[in-house]
């Protein structure tokens, strides 16, 4: 095989928090990640999302961009209180008409929208009646997830109904560095929970609503022992039930992995069956966002599942410390396969931050590395296609750099350069590279091989 196979998706990946800026803009209600980057000491440097990369204004630009790339898919998210500024109730209809402009633009440049509906930023209003601490929510999410369904279901072949739940709950719920900024192991599973439990409402609203594909987004990594020591392999096993099984187990088999139970012990409640049959709704795909893998060893003080990470030196890694390790993308991407069946697959997101140069050198940004980074997954992603593996496409994380969460804009992981006092944009040599894959249809990856 030398490239990939015809009609393969070649996309790129941003969420709303992170580019759109203008949180507050034409009705807009405050998200809880509008809050959280507002209280001081939260974010590196005090950054906020007031600004981001100014897509709300500047979204007809960024489409025409992506074209200019030849990227054929756009996955972005939905700001939840843009569109229903109470989170709930009175809609928005400024906000509705922003993602259906964005929708229209990006159809007139024949590239496939892809839409989650949440990544990460919940309505405050939301967020001061528990959040995703409340079963309440799942309902509040179905109300939402239709409003967005008779918006947009006419023009959106792909829906996501969750991003990451796994990164929403440890880090905004169990360790607090994201919002809401709760901590304590007893908030994970409730929060997990109910997160499933929306996912399953909106997925039964969207049957009722229309015939397009629907799925969720989980990022995986796979789990190595740092020894072959019990207590080691102990702690691999939960690692892996906590990330990579705790949210897919429920929705394809209806039960959550064994291990949860040992993992948060007398914090572990019971769940009914029929919120388990709720959860485990037949969905059309997975995305999949792989970063790196994890080396794992029996750490007792790591909070809840007592796993702690190993850094292999002998590998690269990126400014974020994660280490470069194409080979985990084919390995998680025939695991999926292996354990779940043959569902369809995605790279939802894939990417890496490195030391750009910090403006342009004569018109352009030379980061090699994550050409190098690129590539290397780009070529497991097909090795997993040549084992079998249902693999419809590939998102690059991300089109732009942008607002990075904790880290405010100190990190870096666009293709597309953008200054933040000004808002250019350049394209990197990496955006050179991925539109020569995206050209090729993969065949240019053997050439430069």
């Amino acid at each position: 095989m030398n490239g990939f196979p015809a009609g393969f998706v070649w996309g790129a990946s941003t969420s709303a928090y992170q580019i759109e800026g203008a949180p507050l803009a034409d009705g807009a209600g405050p998200s809880n990640w509008h809050r959280f980057s507002h209280q001081p000491g939260n974010i590196k440097l005090d950054h906020t999302g007031d600004i981001a990369c100014d897509h709300y204004h500047r979204f007809r630009d960024d489409v025409a961009l992506m074209s200019e790339l030849g990227i054929n898919s756009y996955r972005f998210s939905i700001s939840w209180s843009r569109v229903l500024p109470d989170g709930r109730g009175a809609r928005n209809p400024k906000g509705l008409d922003f993602y259906a402009r964005l929708v229209d633009e990006l159809l007139a440049r024949n590239i496939m929208p892809n839409v989650t509906l949440y990544h990460w930023d919940l309505p405050a209003a939301l967020d001061e009646r528990g959040g995703w601490l409340n079963a309440d929510i799942a309902g509040w999410f179905a109300d939402y997830a239709v409003l967005m369904y008779r918006t947009l279901g006419d023009r959106v072949p792909l829906w996501a109904t969750l991003n990451e739940p796994w990164v929403n709950v440890d880090a905004g719920y169990v360790h607090g560095v994201h919002a809401p900024g709760l901590r304590g192991a007893r908030n994970g599973p409730i929060a997990s929970h109910n997160l499933l439990r929306a996912h399953g409402t909106a997925v039964q609203a969207f049957r009722a609503e229309l015939g397009q594909r629907i799925g969720i987004v989980v990022n995986l990594e796979p789990k190595d022992p740092a020894s072959e020591s019990p207590l080691d392999l102990a702690a691999t096993q939960r690692a892996d039930a906590y990330w990579n099984r705790q949210y897919l187990d429920p929705i394809f088999f209806g039960h959550y992995p064994e291990e949860l139970r040992d993992i948060y012990q007398d914090a572990w409640p019971e769940f009914s069956d029929a919120d388990l049959a709720l959860i485990r709704q037949p969905i059309d795909f997975v995305g999949i966002n792989y970063y790196k893998r994890g080396v794992v060893r029996d750490d007792p003080a790591a909070i809840p599942a007592r796993d702690g990470y190993v850094h292999q030196s002998q590998n690269p890694h990126t400014e974020l410390d994660w280490e470069v390790y194409p080979a985990g993308l084919t390995r998680i991407l025939r695991w999926v396969r292996d354990r779940y069946g043959d569902v369809a697959l995605y790279v939802t997101e894939n990417g890496a931050a490195f030391a750009d140069p910090p403006a342009p050198v004569r018109g352009s940004v030379h980061d090699p590395q994550r050409i190098d980074y690129l590539a290397g997954h780009l070529l497991a992603a097909r090795a997993a296609l040549e084992s079998g593996v249902d693999l419809r496409g590939y998102y690059v994380w991300s089109l732009l750099d942008n607002f990075e969460w904790a880290e405010g804009y100190t990190k870096r992981f666009g293709i597309v350069h953008v200054d933040f006092d000004t808002l250019v944009r350049t394209p990197k040599s990496s955006a050179h590279f991925y539109a020569d894959v995206v050209r090729s249809n993969g065949a240019s990856l053997e050439r430069g091989r």
